[in-house]
Parts: structure tokens; sequence; C-alpha cells
């Protein structure tokens, strides 16, 4: 049996306000593609099909859309709720969507009821785990502890009685869920419970296939429990990531092989760093113009207009930040100097920063806000004292 595992969609989500519905559907032609061109039998996606639980229209057209498409495919197709997804809400009509061969699991009370799938080797068991909140589960299973542990221990506890009552069947389980021993990035959501939120690569021991969903890198933590990642980045901290799927073999008795299918690009990531003048003029960043760019500025005193500035270079710079070579004045931390003004004080700060003083417009502007913030918007208190 051929096994394609995706996950992490995110449909309806943007990257620093750009929309990235486009490239989302993007990847659906090519994941439908793949399909085909593979041969594959089983498509698994492992949670977060959606970025949140009331996703925008034009996201849930595209999961439609994509689920057809599957649906009409030579693939059967297993679907988990993640974090991300409202467990109704993409578990709407589960029951009737199953007969066209799609089969999104998203309720406790199918853990431990597998989707089964016949090849020339016999039956392959096929149990998704929906995104298993801790205090839901502890609610609905009578769970000692509060832990995502606990929860997918008990999970797990029923995927292998029903394993047990099938001697011979071979076995795949999606989860959701922060595994131990896999590196995180910053664009997903922390699910920690108490500070806990890790389950044990061991809990998933003696499954031929778990397929990952929650991480966005692709990560392989043994040969049979993996992350597929995310299909496209979604921070900065995935630049260096491969975005793709994985392919997967099972034989006769387990698993057989498996590839990593890369998924189309949109644009590439790119992280710079050194002065404005440097990035505005070195060669050496000439690669990254057509990239979503963030920039980190190394100048001692922050540039004036730095991000117009940027993008008629990088025309997709997402992300400005500034971290001088030298450190600012330490007096910029000092306490608050007695008998000055707030206006005096900010255009202090201003000059500190900028290393030159504030415009006369910038000095008025400073002026009206520091006054907005008096209980009587026309007098300074400090000035009225001195």
């Amino acid at each position: 049996m051929r096994i394609l595992h995706t996950s992490d969609w995110h449909l309806g989500r943007s990257f620093h306000g750009e929309g990235m519905l486009e490239h989302q559907s993007a990847y659906v032609d090519h994941l439908v593609e793949v399909v085909e061109a593979e041969e594959v039998d089983l498509v698994l996606v492992a949670g977060d099909v959606y970025d949140r639980a009331l996703p925008p229209v034009d996201a849930v057209r595209l999961a439609g859309d994509a689920f057809g498409r599957l649906a009409r495919s030579r693939a059967r197709v297993v679907v988990t709720s993640g974090n991300h997804d409202s467990a109704q809400r993409l578990g709407f009509g589960s029951d009737l969507i199953d007969a066209a061969g799609v089969h999104i699991r998203t309720r406790t009370d199918t853990v431990g009821r597998p989707v089964l799938l016949d090849d020339q080797h016999g039956t392959v068991a096929v149990h998704g785990l929906p995104y298993l909140d801790p205090d839901a589960a502890r609610s609905a299973w009578s769970l000692a502890g509060r832990s995502h542990e606990a929860a997918l221990t008990e999970a797990m506890r029923r995927v292998r009685a029903d394993l047990a009552a099938r001697p011979g069947v071979r076995s795949v389980v999606l989860a959701h869920a922060f595994v131990a021993g896999a590196e995180p990035s910053d664009s997903e959501r922390d699910i920690s419970v108490g500070g806990v939120s890790l389950v044990p690569t061991s809990l998933f021991a003696g499954i031929d296939y778990t397929a990952l969903g929650h991480l966005h890198g692709r990560q392989t933590l043994t040969d049979s429990v993996r992350y597929s990642g995310s299909p496209l980045a979604y921070s900065f901290s995935e630049a260096d990531h491969l975005k793709g799927s994985w392919l997967v073999d099972l034989g006769a008795s387990g698993l057989t092989d498996t590839e990593f299918i890369p998924a189309p690009v949109p644009r590439p990531l790119a992280r710079l760093r050194g002065t404005i003048e440097e990035l505005l003029t070195s060669p050496r960043f000439a690669a990254h113009e057509g990239a979503w760019v963030q920039a980190t500025l190394t100048d001692d005193h922050r540039p004036r207009q730095a991000m117009d500035r940027l993008q008629r270079r990088f025309p997709h710079t997402m992300a400005l930040s500034f971290d001088p070579a030298t450190p600012p004045a330490s007096d910029l931390l000092a306490p608050r100097p007695v008998g000055r003004s707030d206006h005096d004080i900010t255009l202090d700060f201003v000059a500190a920063l900028r290393g030159e003083p504030a415009s006369t417009a910038e000095s008025a502007l400073l002026r009206a806000a520091c006054d907005a913030c008096c209980d009587d918007v026309d007098l300074d208190p400090a000035e009225v004292a001195g």
C-alpha cells in the first residue's frame, strides 16, 4: 500500500499580512498530481486543515474542493482535526462523507475504531486520532491525569485493544501532538497544559507507520514515526525547511520504504542581516531580491524610512527589526529625570535612538502625544511645575 502523509495545511492563514490562499490552492493541485503520478492508495492529513476554528469562507471552499478532488482520485483519505481546527465544524457530515472515501475523524468516541483498507497483502487498519485536548479527553474518558501524555496514552490503549483483536493486520496511526525529540518552529500554537506538552515517541511503538502533525518542519523521530511538516512556510524560522509530504510504502510485513516529495515553493524566504547600505548595495544579496525578506539592520542609529528604502530593492520585505552593532546608551534605561517635562524626555529618547534630534514637525507631534496623556490635555504637568 502506498501512502502520502501530509499535515498542517492551515487554510486561510496569511504570512505577515500576505494572503496565502492562492499558494495553498497550488499545493492542493500538486497533491492531487502526486496521488495520480505515484499511484497513491491512501492520503493522510494529520490535523490543522484550517488555521482557525472559524475559517474564512474561501478557505472552507478550498478545503471542500481539495476533499472532493481527492474523493474522485484513486486514493482513500483519512483526515484528523488539529488544535487549530474546530472539531465540530471540520467533522460536520463526516458519516455521510465516509461513503465518498474521505474519512474525517474529529471525535473522541471514534478513537479505537479504524478505517480498514485492503491490498494484495491483506488489511491495513488506519487509526485517526483527532487532536486530544487534555481537559476534554479527561472528561470524556475519566482520566486521572491532565496532560497530553495522559490523553494520548489512553488513545493508544484503545488503538492497541482494537489491533489485538485483528492479528496480522498492519497498522497506521495519525496523531496531532508535540512528540519528544522533535524541533518546533515559531509558527505553531503552543499546546502546553501546565507546562507539559511533550509526549514520548514510545507511545507509538509497534505501529507500522505513525503520521504526525502539529510541528511545521519535516522530521524523522524513528523510521516509522515522522512529521510531514506544513506544505508552506508560515514563519521566517522555517526559511531553511524543505516543504512537502512523505511517500510511504507498506509491504506484507510493514514499512518498506519512505521518500520525501517536495512541494512547490511560491516564493523563497530570506533572512538578511547588515547595515542598510550593505543590504541596499551589496551584490551578495542579489539572489534574494525576489524573496520574502526578513531584514535585521545593524546600523548604530535607526535609518530613516528603512522599510521604504529596503522595499525598493526587495519588494517583498515583510519584517524589519533592529540590532545595532553598538548597544544603545545605558542612560535610556536610567530612572525618570526629575523636573523635566515628558516632552523633553521623548526628545532625548528620539535623539539617542536615532542619532539626531527630532525635526520641528516631529517635536510638535510628540508634544501633542504627551499632552494627550495628561489629565488636562492642554498642559504638561512637569512644565507647569517648572
